[in-house]
């Protein structure tokens, strides 16, 4: 039986994958620029552009604070990747990785309504990305930063939250982190165990991991408890390798002082001893984690194996093992942490009071809304822990949530209510998919070729 289920996800994988470029191909692209202003005839250009225009340029130029309302500046994102680790895929440079930013650029307009363009950056060097996105900011809303290689992108993301203007989220470390902290929000509460007391495992020490760890222990759990584990082992000061490499790898090493209160060492196994929790972003599977791991874990025990496109072990294994709650990355299994789920509406709430930056505090915020929205669905439990994408007012309810979080910390350049924010957000959103769907049904968005289907 066990077989049979892997080998139908293996199969459902590859149609998908049948099917990426005959689609890329037919539509060239996902994404096209369109006016939103009316256009009745050329004498509207002349208000539009020269010699109108200079009203508006003068107006910014006085008081700078209005090119976010006077063009759509405001509610532009820049998707920036040097495409050095693109999806698992690994460094293949600016080109290729253009489809994942393109993609990237459609779920924000489509799930936030927030426009978006890829920015590919023939350059891998750090110090050269931070300078050319703080040159960037004067045309941009927010930077969302993707699928750039660690360690450079913990000092790229940490430079510019500090130096620029504008919002820059890194959606492989706060994406990841923020949906997996929702995830665990509820899995520990229908296990009925606290955050300060649990043990947990996080397998993997990549970006998206220590962010992970980052995010959840700023949110109450106790680093001493937990382990992180690398290629190598379990994370410990007493590793030569991590003292020899702290200056290159500063985050590992912070996680060795911080966690492993009990000095364990180790692999995966021994990471997982007694642990309440596992969170694995890690080597995809199956048999990364094995299912007699899961059974020397606590009472209840929560996996999260989120590697992909296949989880370091498969959900029905780690559940016949004595997992109480499984969540992986795949949107073919229950309890998706998919990070879709919260960055459309975490810029949208940024957006919408004109953030400084996205705080951790803020990153709180989305999930403890992801968190209640999948708690409100008569479905909840454990096999449904997190809420999908095609409730996309949930997007709402984030970019509320994390604008009114903005203006308690002093973030915000712009002051509204949840209400208005989440009336705001929604009419954005509704906006996005009506115009797709009526370009859809005028045949202007043709049909994908019927060959590929």
């Amino acid at each position: 039986m066990r077989d049979k289920k892997r080998d139908e996800e293996v199969a459902r994988a590859a149609i998908w994958g049948e099917l990426a470029v005959p689609w890329h191909r037919h539509y060239g692209g996902k994404m096209e620029t369109v006016p939103r202003c009316v256009v009745r005839g050329m004498d509207d250009f002349s208000v539009w552009y020269s010699p109108g225009v200079a009203q508006a340029c003068t107006a910014i130029e006085q008081e700078p604070s209005l090119v976010d309302e006077l063009t759509n500046r405001g509610n532009t994102v820049a998707v920036v990747s040097d495409g050095s680790r693109v999806l698992g895929l690994g460094n293949i440079g600016a080109k290729a990785g253009y489809p994942v930013m393109e993609g990237k650029a459609l779920l924000y307009k489509y799930l936030g309504g927030v426009d978006s363009m890829a920015i590919m950056l023939n350059d891998q060097d750090p110090d050269s990305i931070i300078r050319t996105v703080l040159n960037l900011q004067s045309s941009f809303g927010g930077i969302n930063l993707e699928d750039i290689a660690q360690p450079k992108c913990f000092r790229i993301l940490d430079t510019l939250r500090r130096e620029a203007e504008i919002p820059v989220w890194h959606d492989d470390q706060q994406g990841t982190a923020t949906v997996t902290l929702a995830g665990l929000i509820n899995a520990l509460h229908l296990a009925g165990k606290e955050f300060s007391d649990v043990r947990i495992a996080f397998i993997g020490a990549g970006a998206a991991s220590v962010a992970c760890a980052r995010l959840i222990f700023g949110h109450g759990a106790d680093p001493g408890l937990c382990t992180v584990s690398d290629s190598r082992g379990i994370l410990t000061t007493e590793r030569e390798d991590l003292r020899r490499n702290r200056n290159d790898y500063p985050e590992k090493w912070e996680l060795a002082e911080k966690t492993n209160r009990d000095g364990r060492t180790g692999g995966i196994a021994e990471a997982l001893e007694g642990a309440d929790v596992v969170i694995s972003l890690s080597t995809p599977g199956p048999g990364t984690i094995l299912p007699e791991w899961i059974r020397r874990m606590a009472d209840k025990p929560i996996v999260f194996p989120e590697a992909n496109p296949v989880p370091e072990i498969w959900p029905w294994e780690a559940q016949e093992a004595g997992a109480v709650v499984v969540a992986t990355g795949r949107s073919d299994f229950p309890n998706q942490v998919n990070n879709s789920l919260c960055f459309p509406g975490i810029f949208r709430g940024a957006l919408d009071v004109r953030a400084r930056t996205i705080s951790d505090t803020m990153c709180f915020a989305a999930a403890e809304a992801i968190a209640e929205r999948a708690r409100r669905h008569p479905d909840y439990g454990p096999q449904r822990i997190m809420p999908t994408m095609e409730e996309w007012d949930l997007f709402g309810d984030i970019a509320a949530a994390v604008g009114v979080c903005a203006a308690r910390e002093g973030l915000a350049r712009v002051e509204r209510s949840a209400e208005e924010l989440r009336t705001m957000a929604l009419a954005r959103i509704t906006r996005s998919r009506r115009i797709t769907e009526l370009m859809m049904s005028d045949g202007i968005i043709p049909p994908p070729p019927e060959e590929s289907r």
